[in-house]
């Protein structure tokens, strides 16, 4: 599989990279089936692995540390943090205390002394960007991580860490949901990462399941993982998933006229942005992982593309949240809190 840089690190990662949220959901089924997956994916040439602490409260994890075993040079490891892993609101968040025990918790049920990229999977509003930064450099400063990244949304976030750090002790990579429904990072988190030289994960390339292929009008939909965790965003009976239901039936006409499948498409389409290191898939079979590797080697030509852009123009989106998680400043609290009634 093509090799790619993760920004200016160097790292090389491979053009896919396994994420774990769905290998969470096989771990609690049976460990050995998730470590042999991730084995099988390892053996078609992928050479990174995604894994967030909170995935099946730390299951993923130790089904990567398995099989990570006698393999750990060869694998680039990147492990989000921050969302919450329990019940205690203690454990979660971007700030020093809970970073500095949620690292060594990782690095445990991985089996290794180092991560390759550590970032917190989201902002924190609570915790300031200075002190999730400090405790980041300090980690790298301690050998227990290589570098670090933050994510991708809001894209000003991005840029305020640079201002704040600089060189070695600056952020080197990002994440961010990318895909042909969620286009907004190619005017924000895209241009931003480029030019400073950041390392780009793209997760949810096929967009919660809307870009897998069985979401096509007239076809009995699926219960896709998407649907299970958030109902709402895929019941038919809502005008905006009708809408999606559209989208997605007209990229599978183009996916079809060109041969190929609407999750090669997907797939294809997110690997072609010159700012994007590597996209995040996650398999839950080993049929899946062939469908990935598959993808990944679907070139798409700009007649295509040009066909993609009629569809969804570049930076815009269709999903009504395209961020992957809510932003502080769009909250209730945020948009309604300095209004008092009857004061205009």
């Amino acid at each position: 599989m093509e090799q790619r840089r993760t920004g200016r690190t160097g790292a090389p990662v491979s053009a896919l990279t396994l994420g774990t949220r769905a290998l969470a959901t096989v771990a609690e089924r049976d460990l050995d089936e998730a470590s042999r997956l991730v084995l099988d994916a390892l053996g078609r040439g992928i050479t990174a692995v995604d894994v967030s602490d909170a995935h099946g409260a730390g299951l993923a994890e130790t089904a990567v540390g398995r099989a990570l075993d006698g393999h750990r040079d060869d694998v680039f490891v990147s492990v989000r943090f921050g969302d919450p892993v329990d019940h205690d609101p203690a454990h979660r968040g971007n700030g020093r205390r809970w970073m500095f025990r949620a690292v060594e918790r990782s690095l445990e049920r991985l089996g290794t002394d180092v991560i390759d990229l550590y970032q917190p999977a989201h902002p924190d509003p609570a915790t300031s960007l200075d002190e999730t930064l400090d405790a980041l450099a300090d980690l790298v400063a301690q050998g227990k991580i290589r570098a670090f990244g933050i994510p991708g949304f809001p894209a000003e976030e991005l840029v305020e860490a640079q201002w704040l750090r600089s060189g070695a002790k600056s952020a080197s990579a990002t994440h961010v949901p990318y895909s042909i429904l969620t286009r907004t990072a190619e005017r924000t988190v895209l241009p931003v990462a480029r030019r400073f030289g950041l390392g780009v994960l793209a997760g949810a390339p096929l967009a919660g399941g809307w870009l897998a292929g069985a979401y096509r009008s007239g076809a009995v939909q699926p219960r896709s993982s998407g649907a299970l965790d958030d109902p709402a965003g895929f019941d038919l009976g809502s005008a905006r998933n009708r809408r999606k239901l559209e989208v997605t039936d007209r990229l599978g006409r183009l996916a079809d006229d060109a041969g190929i499948t609407l999750l090669e498409l997907s797939v294809g389409f997110a690997l072609t942005h010159p700012d994007v290191s590597s996209v995040v898939v996650g398999p839950r079979t080993v049929s899946h992982v062939d469908a990935y590797v598959q993808a990944a080697e679907v070139v798409l030509d700009d007649d295509l593309l040009d066909a993609v852009d009629a569809v969804v123009p570049p930076g815009t989106h269709v999903l009504e949240r395209d961020t992957g998680f809510p932003l502080p400043a769009l909250t209730r609290e945020r948009l309604r809190g300095g209004r008092r009634v009857g004061v205009s």
